[in-house]
């Protein structure tokens, strides 16, 4: 699916500084650890639901279908014996949930996979032939609705840490948006005009341009990164209420 499309990719730089100080803090007041990955994911569900035509795919009509809910497909890392299998999961609704309910519904899922409806896809869809695969894949495609039941409507992979350095990923996506989400680097950064060291994470943007021109993709990469650099839903953990996390939506611009 990903060689029939015109992708163009965007490398960022956020800096992710106040988000991770008030992460660090929340879990030395309560000995909570809490997700960055989930609140990463609140705020890409919140830059879509912003201008959702990001999220938009074509039918076999050639018709433009656009979504309300943002569903995100992410990859939990499940630990089978010595090991760490991906498990892929939609993240349904995220537009519309807090940090916090992201933050629990990823950490049932390493928990109990079996309850996430991916697992019963994997269970039959490797047994059948692969000409009834490539079929099925077909026939996804061409369904706006079936390719958000089966593989929602955005795509965001973490490629994890690189150590103490940045790093970025170019994947061949299958999502009208896609993110890679590397690692974290400690550089200098200029904040109210003084150089102090701030810690920067690359992120990669994927777009279909033939459902997104550059204008919206280039708002929507703004939008992102306002969000994640105010540490958006994370504004009550350094008030010291428990029920932090929140959505943060009544103070975004």
């Amino acid at each position: 699916m990903a060689r029939r499309r015109h992708v163009i990719h965007g490398l960022l730089e956020v800096d992710v500084t106040e988000a991770r100080r008030r992460l660090r803090e929340h879990k030395q007041r309560t000995g909570e650890r809490l997700s960055f990955s989930a609140f990463i994911i609140a705020c890409v569900g919140r830059a879509v639901d912003m201008d959702r035509s990001v999220h938009a795919y074509r039918n076999w009509r050639n018709q433009l279908i656009v979504f309300d809910d943002v569903d995100i497909l992410i990859a939990i890392e499940i630990p089978a014996g010595d090991r760490t299998f991906p498990l892929l999961h939609p993240i349904r609704a995220a537009n519309r949930r807090s940090a916090r309910d992201i933050h629990t519904e990823i950490r049932a899922m390493q928990t109990a996979p079996q309850r996430s409806e991916s697992t019963l896809f994997l269970r039959w869809f490797p047994l059948l032939p692969t000409a009834v695969r490539h079929l099925i894949y077909r026939l996804v495609e061409q369904n706006p609705h079936w390719r958000k039941r089966v593989a929602g409507t955005v795509g965001l992979t973490s490629i994890g840490m690189f150590g103490d350095r940045g790093g970025w990923g170019i994947g061949a996506p299958n999502h009208t948006l896609a993110l890679i989400v590397g690692g974290i680097a400690r550089k200098p950064g200029v904040v109210d005009g003084q150089i102090e060291i701030r810690e920067y994470l690359s992120v990669t943007l994927s777009v279909d341009h033939d459902v997104v021109d550059g204008a919206p993709a280039a708002r929507f990469a703004h939008r992102l990164t306002e969000l994640i650099e105010s540490a958006y839903g994370l504004e009550t953990l350094v008030e010291g209420h428990e029920d932090g996390f929140r959505d943060g939506r009544a103070g975004l611009r």
